[in-house]
């Protein structure tokens, strides 16, 4: 017989599932920005710097993942961190407005709302 309340782990597993979609978002979002300074700053580095010119396209293809991944990991954790920060937030809203609840009902609705 199938319930009509979503059970914890399922709740668990939704917010896990959201979370990673925030931290997809985040890497995508970073790995693109970082991208784009790292590749403002290797064309400053040709055009300013011999030994930059110098280097093998293996380096430079590095040098730019590097940064790529760099930034796609500090912008994943950034959004994962918020993403955590929301749920606790709603947590502690649910939770207060449960015992709001479980007042009003043991003593009554005040007079003046």
């Amino acid at each position: 017989m199938p319930t009509t309340h979503t059970s914890a782990n399922q709740q668990k597993h939704d917010e896990a599932v959201d979370a990673s979609w925030a931290a997809t978002r985040g890497a995508v979002y970073g790995a693109a920005t970082w991208g784009a300074a790292t590749a403002l700053l290797g064309g400053i580095a040709y055009a300013a710097s011999p030994v930059y010119r110098g280097l093998t396209i293996q380096f430079k293809v590095y040098i730019q993942m590097s940064g790529m991944v760099l930034g796609s990991m500090i912008e994943a954790d950034h959004r994962l961190r918020e993403y955590e920060k929301t749920i606790r937030m709603q947590r502690r809203l649910q939770r207060d407005q449960a015992l709001w609840r479980d007042f009003e009902e043991r003593y009554g609705k005040d007079e003046d709302d």
